[in-house]
């Protein structure tokens, strides 16, 4: 198949920056593509032959395509649909295009980098843990709970830190506040109540020299080092205070733990993964969590590490 001939989707949103340098790298070769931002879907009219997903053509200020003709997919960041009104008659719209969006999905499914079911499916954490241990990664002692009991035993075993099964973003109003992981060191009988409101994950605290993100695209990988421990606050969570002075360093894990970070990423139904390991004080790496739909431009601008070479390497492998 000609370069010409393939087609390669970007499903994301308008304010996605990270999309931003796979379009860059797709001009440069002069690959074809086209960027659907999921807030534009409504200005397009689409239609669907026999009602099937495999015969779905769009067009509109995306451009025109049909589905047969995507040979790779990219799931980046798809935003919220946009419709003008606040209505039932918007959200009857929302929800129709939604479904739209669902068909796009499955039709496409043997296509992406990353499917959409498998990221929702990769997202589950404890899943996550289990398929790290399978393969031979190194886990920090971990309890899943919201029993006050349960957890208040766990944290006299030794130092513990806490952070959210899912959602780390409360929601507060005009300035939401973000669940950084952090270090607990007690519980008192007050907080009981409170505790019991909500699951959380606990874990042994792994004393460390760095912490580090692994980029995986399928059997690429590429690990940077971050300098956590040079300041107070990033200690615990190197995203902690937004600091901008991080030092980043590009780093060669052993060959071992290389694999494992592939062979996890396979093992929850994924060609793309970013994550996190740390370092201990012994030179032992420890899983913490993957994320399937993670963030690495910045890891490409503070190191030069080709990710999105290999995202679009990927993506034009993939269009067979």
């Amino acid at each position: 198949m000609s370069t010409r001939s393939r087609l390669i989707l970007l499903l994301t949103n308008k304010r996605d920056v990270t999309t931003d340098y796979v379009v860059m790298e797709m001009r440069r070769r002069g690959l074809r593509f086209l960027r659907l931002n999921t807030e534009d879907l409504p200005q397009h009219e689409i239609a669907m032959a026999e009602g099937d997903p495999s015969k779905l053509t769009l067009t509109g200020p995306a451009g025109d395509f049909s589905i047969a003709d995507v040979t790779g997919a990219y799931y980046r960041r798809p935003g919220n649909i946009e419709v003008a009104g606040s209505d039932a008659v918007a959200e009857y719209v929302v929800a129709e295009w939604s479904a739209i969006v669902r068909s796009l999905w499955n039709a496409l499914e043997g296509r992406w980098l990353n499917s959409p079911f498998s990221i929702l499916r990769a997202e589950d954490k404890p899943r996550q843990l289990a398929a790290a241990r399978r393969v031979g990664l190194c886990i920090p002692d971990t309890l899943v709970t919201n029993a006050f009991e349960k957890a208040r035993d766990f944290l006299e075993v030794g130092p513990t830190v806490a952070k959210p099964l899912r959602q780390a973003l409360i929601n507060d109003g005009e300035i939401g506040s973000v669940v950084f992981t952090s270090r607990v060191d007690a519980l008192e009988a007050a907080d009981a109540e409170g505790f019991r409101r909500a699951p959380i994950i606990m874990q042994r605290e792994v004393p460390k020299r760095y912490d580090i993100r692994v980029v995986v695209v399928d059997d690429r990988v590429f690990a940077t080092r971050i300098l956590s421990q040079a300041h107070h606050e990033t200690q615990v969570d190197w995203r902690k205070g937004v600091r901008t002075d991080l030092d980043h360093e590009v780093m060669d894990l052993p060959a071992d733990v290389a694999l494992a970070c592939i062979s996890v990423t396979r093992d929850l139904g994924l060609r793309f993964a970013a994550i996190d390991l740390v370092e201990d004080l012994d030179g032992r790496f420890w899983f913490l969590e993957a994320n399937p739909n993670g963030q690495w431009a910045w890891i490409e601008q503070r190191t030069g590490a080709p990710v999105t070479a290999a995202i679009v390497d990927s993506l034009y492998a993939g269009a067979s």
